[in-house]
């Protein structure tokens, strides 16, 4: 039997959003039972079957002017055609978003994946953790510095590039939402 295969399908338009979807994909590579795979929305059209056949989808999206980018939001239309056999219902599914301000409009963005998840009856798996940095003794370095509970958030500094932003931080972040949804996908997919 195959291990049950959890697809991030993402779109980065500078590299930034890439790396963040690299980081959730060490994250399920933590975990031996299930298998990870990158999907660059460019590459959708030849990508449908393994994602139907997916156990888990994580959505990943750049924040442009206070939306999930154009790109992202095709391969959101393109998924239509699943949608009227519902060949996604029960499948896992989670996020992540990147801009380039701290806030960037990332929860609207988020919104977004959760309602693409949800169109297609999927069930959600949020990031599982509390805020960091929110209190005197918090610190940027912290785990979830940005707060977000529906998925993994990251910061990446306009005028620098993917080698150098999103911080670290924000890469533990994402590391840990892989992490997180490989659990989950072993207990959906084993009854346990």
């Amino acid at each position: 039997m195959s291990k049950p295969v959890i697809a991030i399908v993402y779109h980065s338009g500078y590299g930034h959003t890439k790396v963040v979807a690299e980081a959730v994909l060490a994250g399920i590579k933590e975990s031996d039972a299930v298998e990870g795979v990158l999907v660059p929305v460019e590459q959708v059209d030849e990508k449908w079957e393994l994602l139907d056949g997916a156990a888990a989808i994580v959505f990943g999206a750049p924040i442009y002017m206070g939306n999930v980018s154009a790109a992202f939001q095709t391969f959101a239309e393109k998924s239509s055609k699943r949608w009227f056999e519902m060949k996604w219902k029960d499948k896992l599914a989670a996020g992540f978003v990147n801009s380039g301000a701290m806030n960037g409009d990332k929860h609207r963005g988020m919104e977004v994946l959760f309602g693409l998840s949800q169109q297609h009856g999927m069930v959600w798996v949020g990031l599982g953790l509390h805020p960091g940095n929110n209190n005197a003794n918090g610190s940027p370095e912290d785990l979830n510095r940005l707060g977000g509970f529906a998925g993994a958030y990251a910061q990446s500094n306009i005028d620098q590039g993917p080698e150098v932003v999103p911080p670290a931080t924000d890469h533990r972040t994402a590391r840990h939402l892989g992490k997180r949804v490989a659990e989950a996908t072993v207990r959906w997919t084993g009854g346990a």
